[in-house]
């Protein structure tokens, strides 16, 4: 199939519940859900909701057989124990940590935002929608046995295993969150029928600690997850240059029937935690490539979820209603200005002042790396080289 003129409408079912912004770790905690309401009402102030072909659902909250397609029950029991005793420390499990506090609604939030995602995934399989996004999703750390990284349960994960108890006989997920997506690439480390790409800062730098490139895939599986672990400091025009050295050849290679994309916004210059100096400019142009490519290798099935992102009002919003608008086949032109309602709404709920564009000001360009050459004493290069060395041949692929 043919990529989508942009003025033609893909289809989008956007899962989008309020109650998802009971996730919420509490004050001070970097995971705040405003972030999450602030995305939607700029989503509903752009007119978005309202384009053809764009249906706003809700998913019911996943069950424990759905849970546990991915997590173990003795861990669901574990979340709601924490959702009763708050206070208590399960180390076993990392919950009531620094970074993963309990609070009462730990397990129906959590809950209620893994069925978006596994929604998202049921409605493009069954055909219902080409594409689907669910922005409070994209948890990608939490392991079957433990929460992790903010990340109570792993949507990620869950919807690319509701997509192969579906049928789906191959998959690719693509996460470009500044953070390893290492729970979804834990869970389907041994498992050929999907491939994990994984985008991210440099572990020596940052949490969790892994993503090397030498991490390419079990032994019933190699080659099942590629690694491209960027140089801190990182920005536009070096993000773009990796993410299109790996991830159009892996996919074009795997063949994948369905496309599972993870947008974590912390790559962004503003982003608190973390150290890559990437802008929304280039944030969408990603979420356009995996739209193409969804259209060119999955006849458009595209499930988008959210992730990382921890510049509430200034960048999270932006970029996630970018990848709505897109994946409606409606893209936002980033000259746009934000509307004034959700200025006042910014102001309202964080009382500081909202970005007046949809852009950061930039033009995103790069290098391609086949065209333009390896240069052996640049770090990116040489990152680049080091993953596509590692997994390309697993594919038939030179590097």
């Amino acid at each position: 199939m043919p990529p989508a003129e942009p003025d033609q409408p893909c289809g989008l079912h956007l899962f989008w519940d309020e109650a998802v912004t009971a996730y919420d770790f509490g004050p001070g905690h970097p995971m705040d859900p405003t972030r999450l309401a602030l995305t939607m009402r700029l989503v509903e102030a752009l007119g978005l909701p309202a384009a053809p072909g764009v249906t706003v659902t809700a998913a019911p909250p996943a069950g424990d057989s759905t849970l546990q397609l991915v997590h173990r029950a003795e861990y669901v029991e574990a979340v709601r124990r924490a959702a009763l005793h708050p206070g208590e420390l399960d180390e076993r499990h990392g919950l009531g940590t620094e970074d993963n506090p309990a609070f009462p609604a730990v397990h129906t939030a959590s809950a209620l935002i893994a069925g978006q995602s596994v929604g998202a995934a049921e409605a493009v399989w069954r055909g219902r929608a080409r594409h689907a996004v669910n922005f409070a999703g994209g948890l990608h750390h939490a392991m079957p046995d433990r929460a992790s990284g903010f990340c109570v349960y792993n949507d990620a994960a869950l919807a690319v295993a509701r997509l192969l108890e579906l049928g789906a006989e191959r998959v690719a997920y693509v996460d470009v969150d500044v953070h390893h997506g290492d729970g979804v690439q834990h869970v389907f480390w041994d498992d050929p029928r999907v491939l994990t790409i994984s985008i991210h800062e440099h572990p020596s730098t940052l949490f969790p600690q892994t993503g090397w490139s030498t991490e390419t895939g079990g032994p019933q599986a190699p080659g099942s997850a590629a690694n491209l672990p960027l140089p801190a400091g990182t920005g536009d025009a070096g993000w773009l240059r990796a993410y299109h050295a790996l991830v159009p050849e892996l996919l074009a290679g795997f063949r994948p029937q369905v496309l599972v994309s993870q947008h974590g916004a912390d790559t962004h210059t503003e982003d608190p935690l973390a150290h890559l100096a990437v802008s929304v400019d280039a944030q969408r142009e990603v979420a356009g490539s995996l739209h193409e490519l969804a259209h060119r290798h999955c006849e458009g099935r595209w499930v988008a979820l959210g992730g990382g992102g921890y510049a509430v009002a200034d960048v999270v919003p932006r970029t996630w209603t970018h990848l709505v608008a897109t994946a409606a086949g409606r893209p936002v032109d980033p000259a746009t200005e934000t509307p004034e309602e959700w200025r006042e709404e910014v102001y309202r709920l964080t009382r500081r002042p909202a970005p007046a564009r949809m852009t950061d000001g930039t033009e995103p360009s790069w290098r391609d790396f086949t065209d333009s050459g390896y240069d052996p004493g640049d770090r990116l290069d040489q990152a680049i080289l080091a993953a596509r060395r590692a997994v390309f041949p697993h594919h038939g692929l030179l590097p």
